[in-house]
This record gives C-alpha cells, structure tokens and sequence, in this order.
C-alpha cells in the first residue's frame, strides 16, 4: 500500500484543498496531487542534469491538458482521443508559465518540463485556478532549483461581494474575474477582465488574492518539509568574464547611449546597433578564444539594456524621443475594405492592425469543449502575426501560444460591450497584424472596436488599450512608468502590463512583473498613468466613428428575432422540419429555433430585406391566432361542390362555404373562384363544438338591393350545421363525427392531416 504525504488548507469558506505527493508519477523529479471536491490536478515536472551544449536560454516547457475521461467523456474528435492542446489549454499553460519562468535562476539553463493534467473534474470547481498550484507544488517537492514558492488563485466580484476560486455557477454572474499569481512577498502576475471596474476595484481584488495565496504559499513549505526535501540541487553554471565584460562596457557605452537618444526609428536603431557589435567584433580581435567569442553577443545585448535603461531614468529620455507619458501618433481608419461587413485600419506609431468583423448565423457559432463543458459562443476573436510584420523572414505553420494568447485578451476586454444573447448574429472579428512594435494586442482592441461599430454591431461605448512598462533601479530605489510601450522597452523593462477600457472602466488585464518588491503605489500610479493614456486613445476614436452604424451594412446580412410561445415551436418547424424547409427554400433565408425557457426564439437570416420581410411574415402568420373579425387574405387551396376550401394564415384554413361566397345563390364555383386565387375573407366565428372556423367573403361585399335574408332550415339528425363541419353518412361510423365532426380536424383534414374521402363526405349545410 502507497503512503503518500499530504496537507490540506481551507480556501477560505470552507472548502478544502488537499496537496499530496509519493502516490502517483514517482520516477518525476516532483510529482503532486491537488483536490478540491472532485476536482483533481497531477503535476509533475521533471528536469534535466546538465544543459545542452552552447544552450544560451532557459528552456521551459509547460503543457496543461484535460483529459476528457476525467469528466466521463469521450472526445468528440474523429480518433476519440485527446490530440493537440486546444487555445483553452493553451492559455491556461501560459498563465502556469508566466508564473513560474521567474522562479529560476537566471544562469539556470538545463531543460524543464512540466506537466499538469486534469485526471478528475468537477463541474462546479474551475482547474485554471488550481493548475499553478499544482505546478509550484512539484517543484517545491523536487530538487529543482527554483528560487521561491508560488501560487495561483482566481478572484471575481460576485454580487457586489470579492470570492476567491468562486465555483463555475457563481463567476457566470460574476462583474470581475482576475487571475492573480504570487509568492509569499510579491505579486508575479495578473490577467483577466471585468465590467468596466475601477482601478482602485482592481487593487483590492490583488491584494485579498494575495493573502489567499500566502496560505497556498505556506500549505507547500509544509509539504516540502513533510517531504524532507532540504536542499536543491547543484546546477552548472554557464562560462563567466568578468574582464572581457569590463572591456566590453569601456568600448560600448558611450556608443550604445548616442544610439539610444537620437530618437531613431526601429530599424534604423537595429541596423546602429548591429553595426557598433560588428566593430566590437573587430577591436575584440580573433585571437579571442572560443568560449570567449560566444559571450560577446550575450555581453553587448546585456550592456545595451543597462545603458537604455539608465538613460529613461537619469535622463527621462525614450528611445523614440517621446516623453514618458506620451502616446505615439494615431492613425485612424473605417471603412477600408468594400467586401467585409465591417473593418478598420488602426495605426499608432509602428503598430498597426487591419480588422474585419463578419456577420454570421447562429450556424456559425463556435464550440467551446473542455472536459466539464460544452458551450457555444456567438463572438469569435482571431489575431494573427505574419512575420512580415517585424521585417522578418519565418515559416508560416498557424497560430502559436503567442497568437492565442493575444487574441484572448482582446477578445475578452471588446467582450464586455458586445450586445446580449438577443443580438442573434454571430460575429467574428479577424486582426491581421501589418507592423508591429509593441503591443499588436492593444491595437487590435482598439481596432476590434472601431470595425464593429463600422459592421453596425451596437456597442454602447468604444474600448481602446495601452501597453505600459515600468523601469526601477535596486541601488538607489529610482523608478519610471512608460506609457504605450516599444518593443525594446518591452524587453528591458521590469514590468510590462495591458489595460483595456471604456471611459467609464477597466474592462481587460494583463501584467507581468519581473521585480521583487513592487509596491501597491507604484502600481497605482502606473494604473492611473494607463488611464491617461486610454483616455486619449479613446477621443481619436471617437473622433473617427462616434458611434455604431444604426444597421448592418447593404450586404451584410439581415437579421430579424421574434419571440413565440413554446407551443407554437413544431408549427413553425412541422412534420420533419417540412415547414422551416418550405419557407427557407421559397425565401431564400436562413431560419434558426431555439427553445429558451418558456419561449421559441426565431432568428431570420437574409441578404435581402424583401426575403426577410417575406420569411417575417411567414412566421408571423403560423404562430397568429385567428381574430373573430379580422379580414385575410387567404388563398384558395380546392374546390369541392359545396364551397372551397382555403388558406387565410399560415397553416390554417376553412370552409368558405359556397352561401358566404356571394350574396346570390350559386349552384356551383365554376367561374366564381379557381385554385390558387387570392380572396380576402372574414372570420365570423367559430363553431363552439369543434373549434373549427366560419369565413364568409360575401359579407366583405355591398349586399344587392332589396335582398331578403333567407330563414335558416332546421338542421338534420347526426350534423352540426354550421360551416366547415362533416360528419360519417355510415351507422356504424364514428360517434364524434356523429355528434357534430372530428374535433382534431382543421381546415377540410382529420387528425392525421388527410383529407377524409370524398365518398365518406358530407356538406353539413342546406344547399
């Protein structure tokens, strides 16, 4: 029998999380358990001993996966296995990478793997939230050197009031929805979005998750302990020079800064700096030994960040000359492209986004699957990054991690604006990055915005985004925030975070920071720098397109939504879908049903606004319920010698008998109506026995001069007299029809919808 080590904590509401290892995967490095309900994380990681040869990077791979029998489920796919990660995996593993990248030591080298599957899931419980902690879980275990212990919790706002790992039914009302990463002493990172908080609600939402995850912190020191493990293991550390880096600094500082202040643009500055590493190259000499000749390019890249960074803050000079709150010129565009229902050209500096949104049917929408659910979503984001677009020459092999990644966090933050669930198109909105340098994922929010006001989609408000940087120095605690970040600034900065937003709030995040010891001041006053420059983001916005198109374009497609009871749903739809069919193929629209509550929802799709109108229409008429005095046009469907019969709703017809067809007295219809001929009827009634409907046309025309009503006759044994009725002229027949007709039978059918034999019929009226 195994006999694992376990701890357990409470979350906070009496839920408990149960952390154990020494039971499953135990040739990993580390391998833990984590439960809460039944929810169950494995994670292991494993790493290699020594770096591969001339290895220059950390490589770290984490992969996150469900597997579908941990919910009782097959995979829908066409091997019923599970195959690569879907972007819902993909995310979730970046939110576990991010984390735990800055736990290594930065000389660490060696390849690490982690893994972490869902092998139990809860429908109620939500894994992202407890992924990370299963993940610092191994390694704390292990003897992988990391630096510290981390964690992971989700925090949401639900009801006016702050939950930590709400389960699933609770975040679907929730207003905020953070996930929030951190060690026991400082917040690593933050991503998520919310209904247009504040940035004081976002602050206290990471400071109660940090608690919360100092609790995880302390439940993992305890594992490790339990576990015995005391010490981690010894690593090599990659060739050092500290000379050649002095000789290094003396030749190239100076031309590193002269560089980096003459507000030079992208390309040009690479080409500079390429050219001072070459002469660098040249003075070094050949004689330079070989391991020696491998640093040069790790030493110039290292002094050229210092120097840049120095230089922002001793200087406050930026590498492209702005001032450090200042937002790059803005270019804006709507409009751009005929064929697409809507689309915009965004341009801020060197970053530019082409955007397209497309109007779908309800046909369009986008399964979702992970193990515990299968949801469909109406509004789709793709981003995409050809390499062109940094002057790059790549493979084209789809979309990657980074592209999944981007694209969610712009598709969360335009989310919040986009129309509810009775906005019955599907849309999909499509940015094709043409430039960039730094922060493609806020242009495309911005330019997301701009092309679904330019389709007509109702957005109440324009959502817009800006990158921010921060730069800090340890030795004398000086700092700077940058506002619309470069892709250099990027790269050396010591936290990079996106915000998104309306005028009126936060409606995206997400945020990285590289430091140790950031304050809640310190990101204060960056949150309320980005609000500036939201804020200035958003009046050229405005100024481009003030507000969405009051409708789809000409050639976009039409919708219409109407609301019908439930009962009328397999009228609209008929015997094996004949009626939705008929009404599809004679108008050319595409019609969707959906039962909602006590309701039909009808959704009508067309190009054409006469076939909408017609397809309208149509419905409209099926689910009517006939008025008593009301006129129709009603068509006839057949003729019988008694009167004819006709159509004057949608599926509903009756007995215009041959006395309400004219105020004379007809022998017979020859000449008076035909097949097909459109006339337009009363209803009078209808007969309180078998609910069948009385039409006269007659009364819709002057009555002749001097007519003289007619007494009505006394009506014989075994009928009921009054129109649209037939009764069995056999004895033995059935007794209903006996008593007055089959009380199922509308419109000349029985209850099987055939009309009943001519032979067996009867007008139950004089003639």
């Amino acid at each position: 029998m195994l006999t694992p080590t376990s701890v357990k904590f409470d979350i906070g509401d009496g839920r408990e999380v149960t952390i154990e290892t020494g039971k499953m995967a135990r040739q990993a490095d580390g391998a833990v358990t984590v439960r809460l309900g039944n929810c169950i994380l494995l994670a292991t990681v494993v790493a290699n001993k020594e770096p591969k040869e001339g290895q220059s990077f950390f490589p770290l791979i984490v992969d996150y996966q469900e597997k579908f029998a941990s919910a009782g489920r097959i995979p829908g796919s066409f091997f019923k296995r599970e195959g690569k990660l879907s972007d819902s995996e993909v995310l979730i593993s970046r939110l576990i990478d991010r984390a735990l990248r800055p736990l290594f030591p930065d000389d660490y080298l060696c390849d690490v793997q982690v893994l972490v599957s869902l092998i139990s899931s809860d429908p109620e419980v939500m894994p992202d939230a407890l992924a990370c902690l299963a993940a610092s879980a191994a390694l704390a275990v292990s003897d992988v050197p990391i630096q510290e212990i981390i964690s992971e919790v989700r925090v949401a706002r639900v009801d006016g009031k702050m939950v930590i790992n709400p389960n699933r039914s609770q975040l679907a009302t929730a207003d905020m929805d953070f996930i929030v990463a951190a060690t026991e002493k400082n917040i690593m990172m933050v991503e998520g979005e919310s209904k247009e908080c504040s940035e004081e609600d976002l602050i206290q939402a990471i400071e109660l998750a940090h608690n919360a995850i100092r609790i995880q912190v302390k439940a993992q020191e305890e594992l490790r302990d339990k576990k015995g493990i005391t010490a981690k293991r010894e690593f090599t550390k990659p060739y050092d020079n500290p000379e050649l880096k002095a000789k290094i600094a003396e030749f190239a500082t100076e031309k590193i800064f002269n560089i980096a202040a003459a507000a030079s643009a992208k390309h040009e500055r690479s080409d500079a700096f390429k050219k001072v590493e070459e002469e660098l190259v040249t003075f070094l000499g050949e004689e330079l030994p070989e391991e020696d000749q491998a640093l040069i390019g790790k030493y110039f890249h290292a002094l050229e960040k210092e120097v840049v960074r120095n230089m922002i803050l001793d200087k406050s000079i930026r590498l492209d000359g702005r001032s450090l709150d200042q937002v790059r010129p803005l270019e804006m565009e709507v409009d751009i492209l005929p064929s697409p229902h809507g689309s915009a050209l965004f341009t801020r500096g060197e970053t530019q986004s082409l955007t397209t949104v497309t109007l779908g049917t309800p046909d369009d929408e986008l399964l979702v699957e992970t193990a515990a659910t299968s949801n469909y979503s109406k509004f789709i984001l793709h981003y995409n990054f050809p390499p062109f677009s940094t002057g790059e020459v790549k493979m084209m092999r789809g979309p990657g991690r980074r592209e999944v990644g981007h694209g969610n966090l712009a598709m969360r933050s335009l989310k919040q604006m986009m129309p509810g669930n009775d906005y019955a198109y599907t849309v999909r909105v499509v940015s094709d990055i043409l430039e960039s340098n730094g922060s493609s994922s806020m242009a495309t929010v911005c330019a997301g915005s701009l092309a679904l006001m330019d389709a007509g989609v109702p957005l109440p408000k324009h959502v817009s985004g800006v990158a921010m940087g921060l730069i800090s120095r340890a030795s004398d605690g000086k700092w700077a925030v940058l506002t619309d970040i470069l892709g250099d600034e990027d790269h050396l900065g010591d936290m990079d975070f996106k915000v998104t937003g309306t005028r009126d709030g936060i409606c995206g995040i997400q945020m990285d920071i590289k430091v140790d010891g950031l304050s809640m001041d310190v990101m204060r006053q960056a949150l309320a720098q980005a609000n500036r420059g939201r804020m200035h983001i958003l009046d050229a916005m405005y100024e481009t397109m003030p507000a969405a198109r009051p409708e789809p374009k000409p050639h976009a497609p039409r919708m219409e939504k109407l609301i019908i009871d439930r009962e009328f749903i397999g009228a609209v739809i008929g015997p094996g879908g004949k009626v939705i069919q008929e009404i599809q193929r004679e108008t050319g629209t595409t019609i969707n049903i959906e039962e909602v509550g006590q309701t039909g929802e009808v959704s009508i799709f067309s190009s054409q606004k006469e076939s909408l109108d017609k397809a309208l229409e149509w419905v409209k008429g099926i689910v009517a319920v006939p008025e008593v005095g009301e006129v129709y046009e009603s068509t006839v469907k057949s003729i019988m010698p008694y009167g004819a019969f006709v159509e004057f709703l949608p599926g509903k017809q009756g007995l215009l008998h041959i006395s309400e067809v004219s105020w004379k007295r007809l022998e017979n219809l020859d000449g008076v109506l035909t097949e097909g001929e459109k006339v337009k009827v009363k209803l009078t009634g209808t007969d309180p026995k078998t609910g069948k409907f009385k039409l006269s046309r007659k009364v819709l025309m002057p009555k002749p001069e001097g007519y003289v009503e007619r007494p009505e006759r006394e009506q014989r044994d075994g009928g009921d007299r009054r129109g649209g009725g037939f009764r069995d002229r056999g004895r033995g027949g059935d007794r209903d029809r006996d008593r007055g007709g089959d009380r199922g039978f509308r419109g000349g059918r029985d209850d099987r919808g055939t009309p009943p034999p001519m032979e067996a019929q009867e007008p139950m009226f004089d003639e």
